[in-house]
């Protein structure tokens, strides 16, 4: 079931992206033949009285299909209500329709997080947990007599506070530290005990001690209390989301060959979705918004097949005075599609043989 509700997130953002542009071209009354959710042949179809609806064998995405080039329609080639007939602005209207209408949905998918289940929070408590001390011997906190489970709440006198500067104060502390003496005050089992450390000099120079620290506090659901709060922290969880995007994309960009590893396709976010759901589905909601928010950014990027690409050439018109010839935009854009579909197929195949187990791959080819 978890998996279901994984793919189910992924189909319902297609369909609201593939819905943007539909409804941007009905509503300024442009003709839209057909609405796929998908690529490649057709698995299921209704004829609507002006559509075709059909859902494709490719779950890679979807499309709307206008019949400005289609030769089996009957529909004059001056009609002003074919896509290629209208001003700029309008034909810009479809095409970044459904960038929108994905970045308005993630909103409202947080709002209804918020005034539902709630938004996944930390509540922060004095001080910094230590969950796991290093194995070896010769561990500095071990020697200390640190343990797995003590509250660091001050060091050299210096409370560390209820919140997420205290993990940082800690570790400057002890990395500013080497061979030099910290006074910790420790908290285990509702006791304070006074404990000297001697952080030692790692290889790059600065003190260690051994030790993996945490925020010490618990996970905790806020919910809206009124409708105000629902939209306001909606919009607050909103921008968190979309800056955090923003900088994984300025790093694949700045820093490709290191993050390139990190780009994941349909199977590993429907992998990773299905744990989600299994965690704690109503992170579901905070995982489509985030999935939401990504398809836009992809989807506006200046790259043929992508409506970014799209935009890039009706500002090319405008620059020019007059559209790129229509075999020539064709050619790009296909080339464009092949290449997205060959990636999209080696994401697949890629995020597919890390999921399964090696022995499994090399019983298959024995």
């Amino acid at each position: 079931m978890a998996i279901f509700a994984a793919i189910a997130v992924l189909a319902v953002l297609i369909v609201v992206h593939e819905l943007g542009h539909f409804m941007a071209a009905r509503l300024q009354g442009i003709y839209a033949n057909r609405f796929s959710l998908g690529f490649g042949p057709v698995i299921w179809k209704y004829q609507g009285p002006e559509t075709e609806y059909a859902i494709r064998a490719f779950p890679l995405g979807g499309f709307v299909g206008f019949p400005d080039d289609d030769p089996d329609s009957d529909i004059p080639p001056n009609d002003p209500n074919l896509l290629r007939n209208r001003p700029i602005l309008d034909r810009a209207i479809v095409i970044s329709a459904g960038v929108i209408a994905n970045l308005v949905f993630a909103y409202f998918l947080l709002v209804a997080q918020v005034g539902t289940v709630g938004i996944t929070d930390f509540n922060f408590q004095p001080g910094v947990r230590v969950p796991e001390i290093a194995l070896k011997s010769s561990s500095v906190a071990q020697q200390a007599g640190i343990k797995a489970g003590d509250i660091v709440l001050a060091v050299d006198g210096e409370t560390l506070g209820a919140n997420r500067e205290a993990i940082k104060s800690l570790m400057k502390a002890i990395q500013d530290s080497p061979n030099k003496p910290l006074q910790l005050t420790i908290q285990r089992d509702q006791k304070a005990l006074s404990l000297k450390v001697i952080p030692e000099q790692g290889e790059d120079g600065k003190g260690k001690i051994g030790v993996q620290l945490a925020p010490n506090g618990e996970v905790v659901r806020k919910r809206a209390k009124n409708l105000w709060e629902m939209f306001s922290n909606g919009a607050q969880e909103y921008q968190r989301i979309a800056i955090l995007t923003a900088q994984g994309f300025g790093q694949l960009i700045s820093n490709f060959s290191e993050t390139a590893e990190q780009v994941s396709g349909p199977v590993a976010i429907v992998a990773i979705g299905a744990d989600i759901a299994r965690s704690d589905a109503g992170n579901l909601f905070q995982f489509a918004a985030l999935i939401s928010i990504n398809l836009a950014i992809i989807n506006i990027l200046p790259l043929p097949a992508l409506d970014g690409g799209q935009l890039a050439f009706l500002a090319i018109e405008g620059i020019r005075g007059k559209p790129i010839p229509t075999e020539v935009q064709q050619n790009i854009m296909q080339t464009g599609l092949v290449l997205l579909l060959g990636l999209g197929i080696f994401l697949i195949l890629r995020d597919t043989a890390n999921l399964v187990p090696s022995s499994w791959v090399e019983n298959l080819f024995q």
